[in-house]
């Protein structure tokens, strides 16, 4: 894509366009897409002009705009017998086509390009047309064919001295080395191409989108420190271009990633609801899937089961691979055999290590819930296989603490403390508190099969805190069933939480309010009171009332 240093400072043609590339040269995108709209309006744009426009329009979030300048430019440069040039723009057509999901016209205009091109000599076009074809292949897990070709994409760009396209190339060999399990070689390729962003090496749009694409492949092997690093120089090159939109989603949801692991959970919430918000308008981005599965996964964490059901159903229309939140949120919810199955689905369609790793993590945590320790010891080992290949701190946590909770379910509460405490070591070590109270929880339970009850009740006291402190209503509902309060508390045989729940009933207020106040959903204060009944064989809030009062609990 052309770049604003290559602007003119020619003020000839109509009056309002020495203004749009003046707008250009300042990354000043909003005003220069209005500045050639009208341009335009006054007397037709050149090629080299709607190429401006087109990134303008991009930049701004007018995709539509955007592929028609383009569409233009290519016409224009084609009328003018410049073929080479109306190939780049047939290519990065198809490009924008494939990302966009539409196959049949990214094929359609690579195929033209290439027809072009034909009695071309060597030249740095065919480079463009190359990209096209690796990404393809990398998406439908061709990584040797990936590979090859961004090999070539590289070697051209050097020859020709063009930064795009060699920086471009970059990061797909880095993305590919990356789903090879190669992370190391990945990692570095990745960086070195940031190195030429940083460095504004590069034009705008392309250097978004290695941003992105870097971003991504952090995310896929929970190289959290980097992704966070990356993240925050995402953020301020945004913050340079304000009213610059396609990039800004996508930092959002990575932003969302980093508070939730941080325990920032309100902040997490409401960055994940503006990448929502963001990347559906005007129309909706691929990565719009990502945005409502984060706000899914927040609302899960806390409770709120109706809105996590909600937010999960529209990440399900735009993710082409499913994520194990669903299946986690039938576990919260107590129903074990519908997790079951909803988890074996995503094993079985899951390839990519990352996610692969997060769905077993998942599987062995389910499987465990339903005594199925067979399962969850064969989720563990290939969790703790993918963690040790990938070599990533946060994954290699949460590998041992499956491992040390596999142990512990078959009665090896030993091993199992030693495994549990190198994860909470770790998870204290990246700053992550949810998963380190949940450590906390597994370590209380080993403890307490030893023997140990000043430790035990010391790691659950730790992990009831920091849930209380997070908003982790589920998990403080599971920690509160760990406990066995008949001996100590006037309240027989209810949970903390139940206790809880009958004193709000108690005082008046309705299910609503009690959701409110205790930040859980509706339909689990519902269970909470269904509970509360059939333990105390009661039949109306009146009859808890009168308990709560008769034994002291006010």
């Amino acid at each position: 894509m052309p770049r604003p240093s290559s602007v003119t400072n020619s003020f000839a043609g109509a009056p309002a366009l020495p203004r749009a590339r003046e707008a250009i040269r300042n990354q000043a995108w909003s005003l220069a897409f209005a500045e050639f709209v009208e341009a335009d309006r006054q007397s037709p744009l050149d090629p080299e002009d709607l190429e401006f426009l087109s990134v303008a329009a991009h930049l701004t979030g007018k995709d539509a705009e955007s592929g028609e300048a383009l569409a233009r430019a290519h016409q224009g440069y084609l009328g003018r017998g410049e073929i080479r040039r109306a190939a780049r723009c047939a290519g990065w057509l198809s490009v924008v086509a494939q990302l966009r999901g539409d196959s049949a016209q990214a094929s359609g205009w690579l195929s033209r390009a290439r027809r072009l091109l034909e009695t071309e000599g060597d030249c740095v076009e065919k480079g463009y047309l190359l990209l096209p074809v690796g990404m393809a292949a990398a998406q439908q897990r061709d990584l040797v064919a990936a590979h090859a070709a961004f090999v070539e994409v590289a070697s051209i760009g050097q020859r020709f001295g063009d930064r795009d396209l060699a920086s471009l190339a970059l990061q797909g060999q880095g993305r590919v080395l990356v789903r090879r399990g190669e992370i190391a070689g990945g990692v570095a390729l990745l960086d070195e191409a940031m190195v030429a962003v940083m460095a504004g090496e590069v034009s705008p749009i392309v250097a978004g989108g290695i941003y992105c694409s870097v971003i991504d492949a952090c995310g896929e092997i929970f190289d959290l420190r980097r992704a966070q690093e990356w993240t925050s120089a995402l953020e301020q090159w945004c913050s340079s271009q304000p009213d610059m939109v396609p990039y800004r989603g996508h930092c959002l949801i990575r932003r969302a990633e980093i508070m939730q692991l941080r325990g920032a959970w309100p902040d997490a919430l409401l960055e994940a609801r503006c990448a929502c918000e963001r990347l559906s308008q005007p129309v909706p981005k691929p990565a719009v899937g990502a945005a409502f599965y984060r706000k899914a996964e927040m609302h899960r964490l806390l409770g709120e089961e109706e809105e996590a059901e909600e937010a999960y159903r529209a990440a399900a229309q735009w993710e082409r691979v499913p994520r194990p939140g669903v299946a986690l949120l039938r576990l919260a919810r107590g129903e074990v055999n519908g997790a079951q199955s909803e988890i074996r689905h995503v094993v079985d369609v899951v390839i990519e290590p990352g996610k692969r790793a997060e769905a077993l993590a998942a599987q062995a945590e389910i499987a465990m819930a339903a005594h199925d320790l067979a399962t969850a010891r064969r989720a563990a080992g290939e969790l703790s296989k993918i963690a040790t290949k990938i070599g990533a701190e946060f994954l290699l946590a949460v590998a041992a603490c499956t491992h040390g909770a596999v142990l512990l379910a078959e009665g090896d509460a030993p091993t199992a403390v030693a495994s549990l405490r190198q994860a909470l070591a770790t998870f204290r070590h990246l700053e992550a508190p949810y998963e380190a109270a949940r450590v906390q929880v597994c370590l209380s339970r080993a403890y307490r099969a030893l023997g140990n009850d000043e430790s035990a009740s010391h790691e659950l006291q730790a992990a009831r805190e920091a849930f209380c402190k997070l908003g982790a209503a589920t998990d403080l509902a599971h920690i509160e069933e760990l406990v066995d309060l008949s001996a100590t508390s006037p309240a027989g045989p209810l949970t903390q939480r139940e206790i809880d729940v009958v004193k709000l009933v108690a005082s008046g207020i309705t299910n609503r309010e009690i959701a409110e106040k205790l930040k859980i959903s509706q339909k689990t204060v519902a269970r909470h009171l269904n509970n509360i009944f059939n333990k105390l064989d009661l039949s109306s809030r009146a009859a808890a009332t009168a308990y709560a009062y008769q034994h002291g609990l006010l």
